[in-house]
């Protein structure tokens, strides 16, 4: 399966199925303390080749940064990696902030 890009309102939803993506940040650890959706995982993209071996890669996942590019990154890494059940989240946490909680701060 290839990566899904999606709005942040469609994976909010998807959080409220069975079974939901467990949302992975790829944000430095500065920018997920000024902001961050729970539940997440904090996981800086420059980190992610040393934390691979800790996800399942049948399980789904909604990688997440500020405004998207980060995360497409590691969505596109860990595709590679054999990864087949990912999302990028459209906009990051700004846009998720916009269209989902505006209690999140933007930055």
């Amino acid at each position: 399966m290839a990566i899904e890009y999606l709005h942040p309102t469609d994976v909010a939803a998807r959080l409220t199925q069975d079974a939901p993506p467990l949302i992975i940040d790829v944000r430095e650890p500065w920018e997920y303390g000024l902001a961050h959706i729970e539940p997440s995982e904090l996981i800086p993209l420059s980190e992610l080749p040393d934390h691979v071996h800790t996800l399942d890669p049948t399980r789904s996942y909604a990688l997440l940064c500020h405004h998207g590019m980060r995360s497409e990154m590691a969505a596109n890494w860990l595709a590679q990696q054999g990864f087949q059940h990912l999302v990028n989240i459209e906009g990051g946490i700004d846009a998720w902030s916009m269209h989902v909680n505006p209690d999140i701060p933007r930055y």
